[in-house]
């Protein structure tokens, strides 16, 4: 429900974000071994990631952000969700992309210091750990890119409606 960037009816966003996760979590280790041990093929690890992270960040967002636009009712809480989810993942591209531009140029030598890549990854992960619990919550309590069967949509509208009708109550009261 509520996807429109779609192959084969299947959500193209939710296909995309494992990559990103999975980068972003891989440059904040590849910053924590070279902090330990010096060794620069973990700064280079943590680069190589960093930039594919970004790019992959980037091409996920795209899909993401048609779905939120364009599939998501406008007057609905999965919005409010779907742009908070959109914020936080906004935010650790950009603190990838800051951590990218400082490390990049450090690719042959060693990096002059690792604090600041570890603090931005750290803040970084923290903040796609966020956005992951509220993509989560998207798809398993709003069902966004989940095709229901014709009996869960009845089911789904019938209580829509009642949450519907409790808060005109609340609302004439």
């Amino acid at each position: 429900m509520y996807s429109k960037a779609t192959v084969a009816g299947h959500p193209v966003h939710p296909m995309l974000v494992g990559f990103p996760v999975a980068c972003y979590t891989g440059t904040l280790v590849g910053f924590a071994v070279y902090a330990a041990s010096g060794d620069q093929f973990w700064l280079n690890l943590a680069i190589a990631l960093n930039v594919v992270g970004v790019g992959s960040a980037l091409l996920a967002a795209l899909p993401g952000f048609v779905d939120w636009a364009f599939g998501i009712p406008r007057s609905s809480a999965a919005k409010t969700v779907g742009l908070a989810h959109a914020s936080l993942n906004v935010i650790a591209l950009a603190l990838f992309a800051i951590s990218l531009g400082t490390y990049i140029t450090h690719w042959n030598g060693p990096a002059t210091g690792v604090t600041l890549g570890l603090a931005l990854t750290s803040a970084g992960v923290a903040c796609t750990l966020a956005a992951g619990f509220l993509g989560w919550m998207l798809v398993q309590d709003y069902h966004v890119g989940v095709r229901l069967t014709p009996t869960q949509e009845r089911d789904e509208l019938a209580v829509q409606n009642v949450h519907q009708l409790g808060d005109d109550r609340r609302h004439a009261a």
